[in-house]
């Protein structure tokens, strides 16, 4: 491991109001140049906060792909989506940021802030203490724990379990620190925190919540204890007002990340997964809001997390007059995959803007083939035959993709998660718009929206931390375990209700804020109650399956690292978890899959048959610390060890063992 930096404010620029200028340091230290030992409290928590948003968000672009919620076409992370091949490059990033720009900077905070007796502050930092190493473990399995944070530029691994057990005790102390008060003469918690305004009790509530979490990992173990996660739910959070989310900002006066040079202030998951225009929806995950539980009923969450894309648009003087909306189809990963299968698992092209016609000659030499792409187009442009030829005009206004591939013609179906910000992309547009433009300046210009965005990946989508549905489908999984069914139906149904107002309590903040994007505003009420009265909730506790409990998590936690978490509890699509049945209908390998060298499973009892875990950064751990890797699990280089399943992830410690010889 590389020796670690401190990264630091060197000015005022994300303090948002917190405190000013003349409070950030004392007056005797030169305010251009604070260090570790000078940065006082307040001003070293909105960084680690916003810092581990960043890592946090990387992590949950990437492993939800793996979950089956999101698809790309780059080619570092695009195989995680699909073939399973994975690219080495895919888990340096989360690795990287965790350790340079967060975990660096909290031994100072927890110390600065003991020195003060500020209780509160030395709890923040044991609580991105835990979250922060407890997603190491989720990631990597084994990593330096105990000796991460010292001054050994090779420090020792640790096992799962004691990392795991370090995270729960830094939970347990913050639960004890957030219960006592501070003296007056501690910083007030209030003047460094951006996420709950300095509210102990909801840091408190937030604390006990993500114990909940942690312990339900323990789902194939025998120590799995019920009564413990429950106990931590009724301290946890108890209504959406409870919700721990970073608020995430749009303004030409951010500032960038010193490692990636991405915006700050804006939402983690924006910064990866709708930055560019490589990322989508999956049919996997659509289905889910279109068909649950093959009710054939629309949720009314559909239409504010799939995008949309301007069609049928009229342009009058350069300006976009008339148009309508077209909703995103979803990219089937793991199904038939016959679009993929077509033309490569990272084939779907990104479409353009006619700002005048625009003439395509297609040579598609099989007729049948022929036959039925003319059938579909003529419907909507100008076509003209001449043998194999095809002659299309995409009329002013046309969104098309520029190839003479007929293949990919179809590609305008796929909607980009892309959202601009207005540090990176709509400069000229006020702060409220972060429709994405299709990258001409004539459509920037005309107002041609190339994307409408999704409610977690805009720059000013809240970032969630833990939240009330979270809590809600802890206690529904936890009581279909302990066989009550009733109190299971209960929570599930409040999980769902939840993430439903928390949505709608964010959408109504939107509006209010004059966004005049369709997606943006609130869901109709009636939609709502129809929908939780609708075959796609389960409505009796008799006919509640696991699978009605987590497919809803599923769609509510989105782009979260938890999903995955959850499909291996529950090994994805294997259904040999208890008499649960199968959890993840219809998850599988692709029939696009690859990484016969990274799985060597070859039945779905296996769990080498699924992914486990990432491969440690070869550039920094198997380059700077390859030792110390090998000496905790000889298989650390292994091309398979992506196979291998993390310490909470086996039903006992030899099994867990078992893998590191």
């Amino acid at each position: 491991m590389k020796s670690l930096k401190y990264m630091m404010a060197a000015g005022c620029l994300l303090t948002l109001g917190l405190s000013s200028c003349s409070d950030f340091l004392d007056v005797n230290v030169d305010p251009d140049k604070p260090n570790n030992t000078t940065a006082e409290v307040a001003n070293r928590v909105p960084w680690i906060q916003r810092m581990f948003m960043y890592s946090a968000g990387i992590t949950n672009y990437r492993t939800s792909m793996i979950a089956g919620v999101l698809y790309s076409t780059s080619g570092t992370h695009g195989p995680a989506a699909v073939t399973w091949n994975f690219a080495p490059g895919t888990t340096t990033s989360s690795y990287q940021t965790w350790f340079v720009e967060t975990a660096a900077n909290l031994n100072d905070l927890y110390n600065k802030a003991k020195a003060e007796n500020a209780y509160h502050y030395m709890a923040v930092a044991d609580i991105y203490h835990a979250l922060g190493f407890m997603q190491m473990l989720d990631l990597y399995g084994e990593i330096p724990y105990t000796e991460a944070l010292g001054n050994s530029p090779v420090p020792a691994y640790d096992d799962g379990k004691t990392i795991f057990n370090g995270c729960v005790a830094k939970l347990d102390e913050a639960i004890k620190l957030l219960s006592e008060a501070q003296p007056a003469t501690a910083t007030p918690l209030s003047k460094g925190d951006l996420m709950n305004g300095g509210d102990a009790q909801k840091w408190l509530k937030m604390a006990y919540g993500l114990k909940a979490r942690f312990l339900l990992k323990l789902s194939k173990k025998a120590e799995f204890d019920p009564e413990a996660i429950l106990d931590c739910l009724s301290k946890g959070p108890q209504s959406i007002d409870d919700n721990s989310v970073m608020p995430c900002f749009n303004s030409g006066q951010d500032v960038t990340d010193y490692l990636m040079g991405d915006p700050i202030m804006t939402n983690g998951n924006w910064n990866c997964v709708a930055y560019g225009t490589t990322q989508r929806i999956t049919k996997y995950y659509t289905d889910l809001l279109t068909d649950m539980r093959g009710a054939g009923v629309e949720d009314p969450r559909y239409t504010k997390i799939v995008p949309a894309v301007m069609t049928n648009i009229k342009v009058v003087d350069g300006k976009v007059q008339s148009y309508d909306w077209a909703r995103s189809k979803g990219v089937d990963c793991h199904g038939d995959c016959e679009r993929l299968k077509a033309v490569g698992w990272n084939s779907i092209v990104a479409p353009t803007w006619a700002a005048t016609n625009k003439d395509i000659t297609y040579n598609i030499a099989d007729a049948t083939a022929r036959d039925k792409f003319v059938s579909d187009i003529q419907k909507l442009h100008k076509t003209t035959v001449d043998g194999t030829k095809v002659k299309v005009t995409y009329q002013t206004g046309s969104v098309y993709v520029n190839s003479t591939n007929y293949a990919y013609a179809g590609d305008t179906a796929y909607v980009s998660l892309r959202s601009n910000s207005k540090l990176t992309g709509n400069q000229t547009k006020e702060e409220n718009d972060v429709y994405w433009y299709f990258s001409t300046n004539d459509a920037l210009n005309a107002g041609a929206v190339g994307s409408t965005g999704s409610f977690q990946t805009r720059p000013v989508s809240d970032f969630e931390i833990m939240t009330y549905h979270e809590a809600c489908f802890i206690k529904a999984e936890v009581l279909y375990r302990k066989g009550d069914k009733s109190g299971a139906l209960t929570a599930y149904k409040a999980g769902i209700k939840a993430h439903l107002d928390y949505m709608q309590k964010k959408l109504t903040e939107w509006q209010g804020q004059g966004y005049n994007n369709p997606d943006m505003m609130p869901m109709n009420n009636d939609a709502i109650t129809a929908y939780m009265n609708s075959a796609a909730v389960c409505q009796n506790a008799s006919d509640l399956k696991m699978s009605d409990i987590m497919l809803q998590k599923y769609v509510a936690m989105g782009c979260s690292l938890e999903n995955w978490n959850d499909m291996r509890r529950f090994n994805y699509g294997a259904g040999n978890i208890a008499d649960f049945g199968v959890v993840y209908p219809g998850m599988d390998r692709s029939v696009l899959f690859t990484g016969t060298d990274k799985l060597k499973g070859t039945s779905k009892d296996d769990p080498k048959y699924w992914p486990r875990r990432w491969r440690l950064p070869a550039t920094l751990e198997l380059s700077y610390n390859e030792a110390q890797a090998l000496a905790i699990n000889k298989h650390a280089e292994d091309t398979d060890i992506w196979s291998y399943p993390v310490w909470w992830d086996c039903a006992t410690d030899a099994e867990y063992e078992g893998y590191l010889k």
